[in-house]
């Protein structure tokens, strides 16, 4: 997800796809866990996914 994407998009959006993606990387490091999970990358990219939300939704309350 791109940084340019995520600054289209309003405050409730964001908050709402962090959610998603916060209930995602919960349900990945489960499966990581249990060894379910053939993609381990995943987990890095939905931190990293978090991070850019947070980021935008900290800009646009400035």
């Amino acid at each position: 997800m791109k940084a340019s994407e995520l600054r289209e998009k309003s405050v409730h959006d964001l908050d709402e796809l962090k959610v998603k993606l916060s209930r995602d990387l919960m349900n990945h490091r489960f499966r990581n866990m249990t060894g379910q999970l053939e993609n381990k990358s995943m987990i890095m990219k939905l931190r990293r996914d978090i991070a850019r939300v947070n980021t935008i939704i900290r800009e646009k309350a400035k």
